[in-house]
């Protein structure tokens, strides 16, 4: 069949193209089919492939037509929007070749582990007894957290004042044992980019747990030894999303050089110290009763990444030859926020540091935007091969904001936890780093061991990035992998499915309002897989943890009525 090069008759686009297609078929549109005459599924060629073209509004001067050559998203825009046909037709905005490729990466956690039982540790210490108490440390238990990265343990003097520490207090903290690991992420980046301190345009920094003037990037860049000049810019107030978030910052001045003619090596940062705000979150459980999980989730990481625009590869004046191969090339990105979620998720300022909101609704939030941000970003990226198409496709770098987000992605996206291995791995042994989480992932997914994992034992060229933050926003990137470029460093473990960060009584009726359903789909639950292996740092198998859950009474008595704003 022909393309329509100018449809502007209705009448006459439907008899050329006379083929329908199922607005209830969600794994596949099946042409040839009429179901409902409100929408339509065009099977048309445009250069030589095929495609499909969902035909949305109510008129021609209204509609719009959204192209693409995934059936996936052809059954999403149908599931989505049930409206009339349209002849208007006008492409998504799509993404043309970049040239952008992160060419170095590099993690650097702290020291030291923490383990459930440090929280009680610290409760004894300087807090009574209460039902709020008990039911944070009841779910500090069962987060499917092996242990979280800190700069310090229980005993650490920070934590074991009279008061909980001042943000004086904290950001000079913040500046004597963060800084030193943001130093080191971004060494390791910049070593593995094999490029010289000189050839560094921009700096893209970003942290939620620390504000002054100037910048810990200002200290960052003065002990890396950076002297030229350098355009540096430091976001805020993005929360889990920053390191996401930096990423398309960066890569949007890297365009802007490569509109101009000129090299381009962005060396993004993200660096956060959560662990410091547990005696300010165990105040707000005991003064004001309240029911709070951040300080069973949260842990401390810097992270960094080297994205270039590819222009003066191979004239570096570092003089190390050869030059960097890329790690992901950058393909495109989505960002986009849910409405009226303001008060959902965030991190509210406080004489003593911050105080972390999360809702019971964040998991179904977060997740219930996947599927949608992920079409778009697919629609935006023609020029993908056509074996990449649906969710299972691809690999995913997803942010380990909870065991509940995951597992809720998985089901909203139909994927298994193979897809998202290096977001377990990473979640167990280390916890949720906010921002610095989503660079860690992503250096940890192009590991051999991590290879070794893939669901039916392939790796895929094409990774999904995904990170959610205040507002609620959801960042969204696709990468290609070279899988030239990886290392070798052990182990995955699954954690056990809990509900402890949130709701999930709706869960399999929004799935299936989306089109899926879990019957046959492999999605069965978490906590009846066997952990892949033992992973790093882990010192516990799941079966233990597996065991300590069992009581499923107990568990559903002690998140009821969770409120966790």
């Amino acid at each position: 069949m022909q393309q329509q090069n100018n449809p502007s008759d209705n009448t006459s686009f439907l008899k050329t193209s006379n083929i329908y297609a199922s607005s209830t078929v969600f794994s596949a549109v099946e042409i040839g089919t009429e179901f409902n005459d409100s929408s339509i599924v065009a099977s048309v060629y445009a250069d030589l492939l095929p495609s499909y073209v969902v035909v949305l509004g109510d008129s021609a001067s209204s509609g719009k037509t959204t192209w693409t050559s995934s059936p996936y998203l052809a059954s999403y825009y149908l599931s989505t929007y049930l409206v009339r046909p349209s002849t208007v037709m006008s492409a998504p905005d799509t993404f043309g070749e970049l040239g952008l490729s992160i060419i170095g990466m590099g993690t650097q956690y702290p020291p030291h582990k923490l383990e459930s039982g440090c929280l009680e540790i610290l409760r004894k210490r300087y807090y009574p007894e209460s039902a709020p108490m008990s039911k944070v440390l009841s779910i500090n238990r069962f987060t499917g957290i092996e242990t979280r990265s800190s700069i310090g343990t229980p005993d650490h003097p920070i934590v074991n004042q009279d008061k909980a520490p001042s943000i004086a207090e904290l950001h000079a903290l913040f500046l004597s044992e963060g800084v030193p690991l943001a130093v080191r992420a971004a060494r390791k980046a910049i070593d593995e980019a094999r490029i010289d301190l000189s050839e560094i345009t921009h700096i893209v920094s970003n942290t939620c747990t620390d504000s002054a003037n100037p910048g810990y990037d200002h200290y960052v860049a003065k002990e890396l030894g950076i002297t030229h000049p350098v355009e540096k810019f430091l976001l805020h107030g993005i929360g889990c999303s920053g390191g996401l978030a930096v990423l398309r910052t960066a890569a949007n001045l890297a365009l802007g050089h490569t509109a101009r003619g000129k090299p381009a090596r962005v060396l993004c940062v993200t660096l956060e110290i959560c662990s410091t705000l547990v005696r300010s979150e165990l105040d707000s459980i005991h003064q004001n009763q309240e029911t709070r999980i951040g300080l069973a989730l949260f842990s401390d990481c810097a992270s960094a990444a080297v994205l270039s625009n590819g222009i003066g590869i191979g004239v570096s004046t570092s003089g190390r030859n050869p030059p960097a191969e890329p790690i992901y090339e950058l393909l495109g990105w989505q960002h986009r926020i849910i409405p009226d979620t303001d008060e959902d998720l965030g991190f509210d300022v406080d004489p003593l540091g911050w105080k972390v909101v999360l809702s019971p609704r964040v998991p179904k939030l977060a997740t219930s935007v996947v599927p949608p941000t992920f079409a778009d970003l697919l629609a935006s990226l023609p020029a993908l091969p056509l074996s990449y198409r649906n969710p299972d496709d691809f690999d995913w770098a997803m942010h380990p904001g909870g065991a509940t987000i995951l597992t809720m992605a998985e089901k909203a996206m139909r994927i298994v936890p193979a897809h998202m291995r290096a977001s377990y791995d990473t979640y167990i042994n280390h916890g949720n780093s906010s921002s610095a989480t989503i660079f860690s992932v992503m250096d940890r997914l192009r590991h051999k061991d991590m290879d070794a994992l893939a669901p039916d034992g392939r790796v895929r060229d094409y990774v999904v990035g995904c990170a959610f933050g205040p507002g609620i926003t959801v960042e969204m990137c696709m990468l290609k992998r070279n899988l030239g470029a990886r290392d070798i460093t052990a182990g995955l473990q699954t954690p056990p499915e809990t509900e402890s960060e949130g709701s999930r009584s709706e869960l399999d009726e929004d799935a299936n309002s989306m089109g899926y359903t879990a019957a046959g789909s492999g999605m069965e639950d978490i906590a009846s897989r066997p952990a892949a292996g033992t992973g790093a740092g882990g010192t516990r198998h799941l079966e233990q943890r597996r065991g300590r859950a069992r009581d499923d009474a107990f568990i559903a008595e002690e998140l009821e009525q969770l409120d966790l704003d």
